[in-house]
């Protein structure tokens, strides 16, 4: 159920966002202090850049997001199919768009960071053994 649901969400953003000259995708805020990274990916959770890369509010997220949680009433058994619980499903996908956009922010940092000394070893290593 949820699988179709993000598939749906995603379709409808990026047919949308397409139309109205939104990029969806997540730009990250590197090299800013921690708390404006963390600002950035909440603000980028509700806004997208345009076509000229300006931000401006993400019209074709809200209307994905609602709309497949809304839209999914239709197929859902009558105890999950309720105004309210869609309305949570809504809060619940834009606390995942913030989630991804975290991942996105700060896993390039730790994988860097993380694999970087491993990097050094093994190149080390390979010319140990000429």
């Amino acid at each position: 159920m949820r699988l179709t649901g993000i598939a749906t969400s995603n379709t409808m953003e990026a047919g949308l966002g397409a139309i109205w000259g939104e990029d969806p995708r997540y730009p990250r805020a590197a090299g800013e202090s921690f708390g404006s990274r963390v600002g950035h990916v909440i603000k980028m959770a509700f806004l997208a850049q345009n076509r000229n890369g300006q931000t401006m509010p993400a019209f074709a997220r809200y209307a994905a997001i609602a709309g497949n949680n809304y839209l999914s009433n239709t197929w859902r058994a009558d105890s999950e199919a309720t105004l309210s619980r869609a309305t949570v499903r809504v809060g619940l996908g834009f606390l995942g768009r913030i989630a991804a956009n975290a991942w996105d922010e700060f896993w390039p940092d730790v994988e860097q960071r993380a694999f970087r000394r491993s990097d050094r070893d093994s190149a080390a290593s390979a010319t140990t053994y000429h």
